[in-house]
């Protein structure tokens, strides 16, 4: 009798430990997968302002993969970002235009970013190259008006470390906060030209012509992306990042005019 209880007994638990590992499979069969349906909720990215244009197609192509999910975006210059991430702004990701900007959050705990895209500058100029600009020293003349991007903002310390390469020396007329602030100046006709990044040219070809110069070669910025410790969703977060690494958005990030890493 006591051996037919303890048979009896030995299968139950049996029984709980394979509804036990039953469990653990379904959590990980409900991992975060690029396009997998897994996720949903509202999914908050922190994004550079050139990411504006690639980053909304990417979330809406996310949305339409995973039903149920929401992802809303800030975009703006990266410092910025940056400082509201460390003063506690809710956030579930967080892609910076340089990694100085993504090290002042990771310093604070959040993760490992991954590289995900590189940037190059060119210079913006009204349709048409009215001011016939070729190249940075095209930027001295007399009365030429240049909008540049601040120094603590990526786009700004790229242009510092080009135009020290060409050993040309600006008075910008005005200092933006990101580099959609400088790229307007240019549209709105208030300044010659302006230091921006190709694929914000590209974005606003009907409007700009975007000028290569070789200096820009040896100031090209990488974009890192990173899952913040914060995050109020978590999974949302990880399914976002892998589906910008994935072919998917590797292919809006390519055809916007970044490149690989």
């Amino acid at each position: 009798m006591r051996a037919r209880r303890f048979r009896t007994a030995l299968a139950a638990l049996s029984a709980l430990a394979a509804l036990g590992l039953t469990g653990c499979g379904g959590d990980d069969a409900a991992s975060p997968q690029p396009g997998g349906g897994s996720v949903t909720g509202t999914i908050t990215v922190f994004a550079a302002a050139s990411l504006t244009e690639s980053f909304t197609t990417i979330g809406k192509d996310f949305e339409a993969a995973n039903p149920g999910t929401k992802v809303t975006f800030s975009f703006a210059g990266s410092s910025a970002l940056a400082t509201q991430i460390d003063q506690g702004a809710p956030a579930d990701v967080f892609a910076s235009a340089a990694p100085a900007n993504m090290k002042t959050v990771t310093d604070a705990g959040n993760g490992t970013p991954t590289t995900f895209v590189k940037n190059q500058l060119v210079i913006a100029v009204g349709k048409g190259n009215p001011t016939g600009v070729t190249g940075l020293s095209d930027l001295t003349r007399p009365g030429a008006k240049v909008a540049l991007c601040a120094a603590q903002v990526p786009c700004g310390a790229a242009a510092k470390k080009a135009l020290d390469a060409a050993g040309v020396t600006l008075t910008p007329v005005t200092l933006e906060q990101d580099v959609k602030g400088a790229l307007s100046k240019v549209k709105l006709g208030e300044v010659d030209a302006a230091l921006v990044y190709r694929t914000d040219a590209k974005a606003s070809a009907a409007d700009v012509d975007g000028v290569e110069f070789p200096e820009s070669a040896g100031a090209i910025n990488e974009y890192p992306i990173t899952v913040l410790k914060s995050a109020p969703n978590r999974a949302g977060a990880q399914a976002f990042v892998a589906y910008v690494l994935s072919d998917a958005g590797k292919a809006v990030l390519t055809q916007a005019g970044f490149q690989a890493p």
